[in-house]
């Protein structure tokens, strides 16, 4: 592993789309200071926003640091991922150090 410091450390994921039953998404936000937030929104059969925050502890952040950092994710680029559709988007961010990644597909 690159560090123990988690102070440089944050990801985020989404993926959604808009159609019959609105925009419906899924998003995860993982923040250096330890929260965790969650969020889903699906409108089927008139379901509600689900939106849930937490905290975790330093060693939950270390491994999922050290999940990001053994999966090589930081090395790829955005050219291998999914051509756009008309439908849904996809989006991950990390920084971890001083490196930051941000894929989308829209």
């Amino acid at each position: 592993m690159a560090g123990n410091s988690v102070e440089d450390f944050y990801v985020r994921y989404y993926v959604g789309h808009r159609g019959k039953f609105g925009h419906e998404f899924l998003e995860f936000e993982l923040r250096p200071d330890g929260k965790l937030r969650y969020a889903n929104n699906s409108n089927y059969k008139n379901d509600t926003m689900i939106r849930k925050e937490m905290f975790v502890t330093e060693s939950v952040l270390q491994e999922f640091k050290k999940i990001v950092e053994d999966s090589e994710v930081m090395k790829e680029d955005d050219s291998n991922w999914p051509e756009p559709d008309q439908v849904g988007s996809q989006e991950l961010e990390i920084v971890l150090g001083d490196e930051h990644i941000s894929f989308k597909v829209r």
